[in-house]
């Protein structure tokens, strides 16, 4: 990532990034579907998943907020898994 310009190239860049930590984070297990799994071979905790996902869409929402848009999602509101 490079340094802040002024030119908003420094939050798309980050916008980028976080949208694809996003796309990691989506294809984690679910609690569910870790549960059918013993615990010795999950890749990462199911609740740690969620809430490293929580704290990305946080991030994302912060950053259409200050590129002075709305952030994807129910009603502009972040934090919450969109629905396929």
């Amino acid at each position: 990532m490079s340094t802040p310009t002024g030119d908003g190239t420094f939050l798309r860049e980050l916008q980028g990034e976080v949208e694809a930590e996003l796309t990691m984070a989506a294809s984690a297990p679910t609690e569910e579907e870790a549960a059918a799994a013993p615990m010795d071979e999950w890749m990462i905790d199911p609740a740690y998943a969620q809430s490293e996902e929580v704290g990305l869409r946080n991030l994302l929402g912060a950053v259409h907020a200050l590129e002075g848009g709305s952030p994807p999602g129910e009603g502009g509101r972040t934090g919450e898994r969109e629905q396929s």
